[in-house]
């Protein structure tokens, strides 16, 4: 999808997955996306979501992140879970590079946690965050909605 501003980002989300829809009805597919449409040993379909503001994106954005982004993101971990996706608890068993949907986390480096700080983020000192606990039936209206709220609109 690229970089959107605001609600333009629910909108990009809900048009890649009617394109995603049409194409598969062309070629016969039926798409599904619940998160864990399969039981089993495997780490179910998410939605992970990059998330940046300019204070991330500046000098020192990463320090930002962790001292003010991560500590109000783990506040709302219940708030944001409730609002990620039906069928999500399937999903986020902290198995199969999944967190484990009780607990807040995040780390670089790692794909098994909450939200990931990618390695570039870290290493340049800027950039952006991946929450990865949406599941892949989320509503990006309502995941963009949370993240902004909690991050940007609640001190």
């Amino acid at each position: 999808m690229g970089i959107t501003r605001g609600i333009e980002a629910g909108d990009h989300y809900w048009l890649a997955r009617y394109i995603v829809k049409r194409v598969g009805e062309y070629y016969g597919v039926e798409m599904n996306f619940q998160p864990k449409l399969v039981k089993g040993n495997w780490n179910g379909s998410g939605c992970h979501t990059n998330f940046s503001t300019n204070s991330t994106r500046e000098e020192g954005g990463y320090k930002y992140i962790i001292d003010h982004c991560m500590p109000k993101m783990d506040a709302k971990h219940k708030e944001h879970i409730a609002i990620y996706g039906d069928g999500n608890d399937q999903r986020l068993s902290g198995l199969h590079e999944t967190s484990s949907i009780l607990k807040f986390s995040y780390a670089s480096r790692s794909r098994a946690c909450s939200v990931r700080i990618p390695v570039g983020t870290e290493l340049e000192g800027k950039g952006y965050y991946e929450d990865r606990r949406p599941a892949s039936n989320m509503d990006a209206y309502l995941v963009t909605a949370a993240i902004v709220d909690t991050v940007c609109l609640n001190s």
